[in-house]
């Protein structure tokens, strides 16, 4: 299974990953991260098809599509 993950300490809340995610589960969080923007992150893993189209997005590479590990 693949899964999503952001890096919230580069993103720069510019939403291009929220914006492309067909399944809008993107969402910018309502705390800001060390540089002081609202930083990505999904709303619902298990509703991500991992379709990689926020990691290809993001202009801050902030994003990474992996498979998940197995417990």
């Amino acid at each position: 299974m693949l899964k999503v993950e952001f890096d919230e300490d580069r993103c720069k809340g510019c939403e291009l990953c929220a914006e492309a995610c067909p399944k809008n589960i993107v969402i910018m969080a309502d705390y800001l991260n060390a540089m002081g923007f609202h930083p990505a992150t999904v709303l619902k893993q298990d509703e991500c098809i991992s379709c990689g189209f926020c990691a290809r997005m993001c202009p801050d590479v902030a994003i990474t599509v992996r498979k998940e590990e197995k417990k």
